[in-house]
């Protein structure tokens, strides 16, 4: 199994969102995040002062998946989340050992 994380824009929820269920996909992860990459934030105007903003909203998606599921869940997001501008977002794929579904005690595959 794989856990893959997607770091993307918050407008871009529901459209990750609805390819991950054309798909297939059962069931997801989303948290509210803030950071930055190599855009290292921006500055805003307000009432003629300058802010910089450090760390921009984000939108954090965690998916586990079977191994042969994976390379079309990866293929999804990075098509929805796509805009073509600096701050698109990152994907990461890491090993997922196991599973437990602390409801019934199934594990591995049956538990996601």
């Amino acid at each position: 199994m794989k856990k893959i994380e997607a770091v993307i824009k918050p407008f871009k929820l529901d459209d990750v969102k609805e390819a991950l269920q054309d798909i297939g996909v059962q069931g997801m992860t989303v948290l509210e995040a803030k950071g930055y990459g190599r855009q290292k934030g921006h500055s805003e105007l307000y009432r003629g002062a300058e802010y910089v903003i450090d760390f921009l909203p984000k939108i954090k998606i965690e998916v586990v998946v079977a191994d042969d599921l994976y390379p079309a869940v990866v293929e999804a997001i990075q098509t929805a989340a796509r805009t073509g501008k600096i701050g698109d977002g990152k994907i990461f794929v890491t090993e997922v050992t196991d599973v437990i579904r602390i409801r019934t005690g199934e594990t591995g595959a049956q538990a996601v």
